[in-house]
């Protein structure tokens, strides 16, 4: 009766065709996670000389999201897929134990970080003393106070159990209307791991609106104002409220429900109704990377240029395959032509002259009218011969080279002289040596 129950309790309570939905949607709100908090991460480890106090609490939230989406995300994504729960009852208090962990951390993250730029820009006499220890002190003190709620229902003060739409694992919010220890739990969470945590953020960027309003005013008046933001002040306070802004617009919809639950009657909520702001709220792990890439400058170039960089790796890679590919078919191609080679060299080296006349007629042939008029039939005859041997043709273009380089010192010119009548024709040809240097200058 026991296992029915379970079992019953880890059906899911939506149709099919919405878990497949849900499904996919995890899937692509991992995928899309994963990458962007990596790299996040990867640029970060790489400018870590020039961080600035502020922006560690940006890269423990990209700390959080990741450790979110790595435990959360496949188990959400198969079980919904399935249509059921499928890893028990201990699975299931891990990964409620995990959401509570991650989530309430960026929250007192996004909290610290609010409180953080108020104190510099509202209050430069305190916020210009905070350094990187204070920063570090403050995460770790984030990470214990989100580890406390995440343990006290594992101490018995609130239960873990699966949703109401029955493919994931969070607080039983059902057991606050029936057991008191719980409901305790419950408003316990309710204040301390959000109403008060918006509250401070909501008071921090309000004081640091009217700040800056007023030193806007003061620079009009040519007056110096109180405090000036620096630029990257600036960017840090846009990227703070952009991804505060994201994550309650990510969570505000599944607190209400659960708060609806809890203190009121759970029959008249449909599954449904847990299931769509519960995929709202696992977006959240996907607005820190965005809000970088979109306003933080530095954070584009460095990608940019490590794009750039593996794009270049990725191209000497494809280079080298093809070389490789190249090369084994160099090796069967010259193996086929040595023994074609072998099967042809007496034949092809026999033909040293065709006709009386070499492969330079001009230096067997007695008369200059009797070499020009061999000299095209020998060059025909010497370019079919070529073509039986490619390796003997290269050793004579190289022969051919040296012989111009060598005949570049001395130039022959051709001076053709006659006169046309009716009954003969007179030419003249006269050869005279000219220096190499003045051999373009009558042209």
């Amino acid at each position: 009766m026991g296992s029915y129950l379970v079992n019953a309790t880890f059906q899911s309570k939506i149709t099919e065709e919405a878990d497949i939905i849900v499904g996919l949607i995890y899937t692509v709100f991992g995928i899309c996670s994963l990458c962007g908090n990596s790299v996040l991460l990867y640029v970060s480890y790489k400018k870590k000389n020039l961080l600035k106090p502020a922006e560690y609490f940006m890269i423990n939230l990209a700390i959080s999201d990741l450790g979110m989406t790595l435990t959360l995300y496949p188990l959400a994504v198969t079980s919904s897929l399935s249509h059921r729960w499928l890893y028990g009852k201990q699975v299931c208090l891990f990964y409620a134990f995990c959401g509570i962990l991650f989530g309430i951390c960026s929250l007192s993250t996004l909290t610290l970080l609010s409180t953080v730029c108020c104190l510099k820009i509202c209050f430069p006499a305190y916020g210009n003393r905070f350094r990187r220890e204070h920063g570090r002190i403050l995460i770790a003190c984030g990470w214990a106070y989100a580890a406390i709620f995440a343990c006290s229902p594992l101490a018995h003060w609130g239960e873990y159990g699966p949703e109401p739409y029955g493919t994931a694992c969070c607080i039983d919010w059902h057991s606050s209307s029936v057991n008191t220890v719980a409901m305790s739990y419950t408003v316990a969470l309710f204040v301390f791991c959000f109403i008060i945590p918006c509250g401070v953020i909501v008071t921090s960027y309000t004081l640091i609106l009217i700040t800056v309003k007023e030193s806007r005013k003061a620079v009009e008046q040519h007056v110096s104002g109180p405090t000036r933001m620096s630029n990257v002040q600036a960017i840090t306070v846009k990227m703070s409220i952009a991804v505060c802004i994201g994550f309650f617009a990510a969570w505000s919809p599944y607190a209400i429900i659960a708060m609806w639950t809890a203190f009121g009657s759970m029959e008249g909520i449909p599954p449904l109704a847990f299931a769509v702001p519960a995929v709202f709220a696992k977006s959240s792990t996907l607005y820190n990377p965005v809000t970088y890439l979109l306003l933080k400058p530095n954070f584009r170039s460095t990608l940019a240029k490590d794009f750039g960089v593996l794009q270049k790796l990725c191209i000497r890679t494809c280079f080298c395959l093809k070389a490789l590919q190249s090369c084994s078919y160099r090796s069967v191609l010259e193996v086929r032509l040595n023994s074609f080679k072998g099967r042809n060299e007496s034949s092809c080296n026999s033909v040293q002259t065709v006709e009386g006349c070499s492969y330079f007629p001009c230096e067997k042939c007695n008369d200059t009218f009797e070499c020009f008029k061999n000299y095209p039939k020998c060059c025909q005859e010497r370019l079919s011969t070529m073509e039986c041997t490619p390796r003997e043709s290269v050793s004579l273009e190289s022969s051919l080279q040296a012989k111009q380089k060598q005949g570049a010192k001395k130039s022959v010119k051709v001076v053709v002289q006659g006169e046309e009548s009716t009954q003969n024709d007179n030419f003249e040809i006269t050869l005279e040596t000219i220096p190499a240097h003045s051999r373009f200058a009558n042209l």
